[in-house]
């Protein structure tokens, strides 16, 4: 944030707000942490935070310090939607387009209040009084770390607030191990383990809980993976039928898509989830190099995010969406052989 936006947030915070914290649908792990360490922060700060999610999120985000706080828009209608009538002031954190919210758009279009925007996408939209955007940026939880040290108060990172931010940047950067890793990421997760995060604790929390559905889950898509080698691409299918023949619970797939990258040679990995609910397929994309999933999704799934991760949807069938992605190909050739 400049000089002049820093001043602003501290006008605003300098007198009580009723604020409204609000990350995208279907959070992961960068969402909450962020949503949660901020809410902690103003809280702390003396001022009345709640944190309102589009919808519900996986079992394996639900044990961090404040979960039991946040509200389910779905849920919990009629309470979520008082406190946004009466917000002073909205924070926005990980999106960058109210389209990103669901249900929520509308309701937070006719909000009167002030908002905050922290994200690290491309392409933000115009909503927010103050936009604190950075594409360079691990994560957003790195983005809200850095947000309270402009204010100061790096003093009152607690280590429950340690605990949010660490898991943000985690998942992330793929543990550490993405391109968007920098220096600086590296010597604010070091604060954060001073500060009290319990790195090892987050990471068994995360990744090493697993039920036997979600392995044969696994099993399942990985049997499903089509290699394409002469486009060194790889992508999984997962139908309706399949994910609930083995109990899929939110969350279930979460890394999934990463698989594809670990093999020689591949340089992009895509899953398409059947969505029978919404009548779509939802699209995970990633890639390693210079290939830029960002821009392949923008350009025919409806999607975005970064360079290396990205995610789209599709109103075909399952059959037919795979069939165009891979009618797609042909076109990224020189791209994908670089």
């Amino acid at each position: 944030m400049n000089f002049e936006d820093i001043q602003t947030v501290k006008q605003l915070l300098s007198v009580p707000q009723k604020i409204v914290i609000v990350p995208h649908k279907n959070p992961d792990g960068d969402a909450i942490g962020s949503t949660l360490a901020l809410w902690h922060y103003l809280n702390n700060t003396g001022q009345e935070a709640t944190i309102i999610a589009p919808n519900d999120y996986p079992k394996f985000l639900k044990w961090m310090p404040g979960n039991e706080h946040i509200l389910n828009f779905e849920r919990e209608n009629s309470q979520a939607r008082e406190k946004i009538d009466a917000a002073t002031l909205i924070f926005t954190l990980d999106f960058n387009h109210l389209g990103r919210i669901g249900q929520m758009e509308s309701f937070l279009e006719k909000s009167t209040a002030t908002f905050i925007m922290i994200d690290h996408h491309q392409s933000p939209a115009d909503y927010a009084l103050i936009t604190y955007s950075d594409v360079t940026m691990s994560s957003t939880c790195e983005m809200v770390y850095n947000f309270i040290a402009s204010l100061g108060d790096t003093d009152k990172i607690t280590p429950e607030i340690a605990d949010c931010l660490y898991t943000g940047i985690m998942t992330d950067t793929g543990s550490f191990k993405f391109a968007s890793t920098t220096s600086r990421t590296h010597i604010v997760v070091a604060d954060l383990i001073e500060k009290g995060a319990r790195n090892t604790t987050i990471h068994h929390q995360i990744y090493d809980t697993n039920s036997p559905n979600r392995l044969h889950l696994l099993g399942c898509a990985l049997k499903n993976m089509v290699i394409l080698e002469n486009y060194r691409t790889a992508y999984i299918t997962l139908s309706q039928e399949e994910l609930d023949a083995y109990g899929y619970q939110k969350g279930d797939t979460e890394g999934f898509v990463n698989y594809g990258l670990t093999l020689e040679g591949i340089i992009f990995a895509v899953i398409f989830i059947e969505n029978k609910e919404e009548g779509i397929i939802k699209i995970s994309f990633r890639s390693v190099g210079e290939f830029s999933v960002n821009e392949f999704a923008r350009a025919h799934f409806d999607g975005g995010g970064h360079d290396n991760a990205a995610g789209g949807r599709s109103e075909l069938s399952l059959p037919e969406t795979a069939t165009r992605f891979e009618s797609l190909l042909n076109s990224y050739k020189n791209q994908l052989k670089s």
